[in-house]
């Protein structure tokens, strides 16, 4: 879970109460390798695809394929940032936080890329990094890898590569984390 949603959430701030663990420190290791994977098969080897991780949550599991990308191919892919907070929708309706820096240092004309964020929702958050994309080059795919699909789409996104859908309420939050990941409520 972005630090933006514990900030944001009601009445911007809370704490994140976990209900349920979904997914354990196995079960994450386990989805990030069949992505990897996926990811090679799907792009015939890893020539031309860059890996670009969503600020923040989406960095640590991008960071994750990188590593296990590497493992099977021996071919070491740098995990780019992007934050997307200038870009949101939803600028004037909540708080704009931008997480972190945005750290793209390939062009990316041409290139594959593959967008990894920790929690695919309402999509919004997708549409704002493709629109942010268009900054540093015109690829020749974007692929979206996330570890959780938690359904509720606003916009027609959906995932290349997924780690576990899970269907959840509209206020349940999902937090994904290097022990796993839990299912669970902000309160105040």
């Amino acid at each position: 879970m972005a630090e933006r949603e514990r900030r944001s959430a009601p009445p911007y701030g809370g704490v994140f109460v976990p209900r349920t663990r979904v997914m354990e420190r196995d079960d994450l290791h386990r989805a990030i390798w069949r992505m990897a994977h996926e990811i090679i098969e799907r792009n015939h080897g890893l020539d031309g695809v860059e890996l670009i991780g969503l600020q923040t949550g989406g960095v640590a599991v991008a960071e994750r394929l990188g590593e296990a990308l590497f493992a099977i191919e021996q071919v070491s892919l740098p995990v780019q940032t992007l934050d997307v907070a200038f870009y949101r929708d939803d600028i004037g309706l909540r708080p704009v936080l931008p997480e972190a820096v945005t750290d793209i240092t390939a062009d990316l004309d041409g290139k594959i890329v593959v967008l990894v964020d920790d929690v695919l929702f309402t999509g919004r958050t997708i549409r704002a990094a493709l629109n942010a994309l268009g900054d540093y080059g015109r690829p020749r795919a974007v692929q979206l890898a996330v570890m959780i699909d938690r359904g509720h789409r606003e916009l027609p996104i959906r995932p290349d590569f997924v780690g576990k859908n899970l269907p959840t309420r509209r206020d349940e939050v999902v937090d994904v984390h290097a022990d796993g990941v839990d299912l669970g409520e902000m309160r105040k």
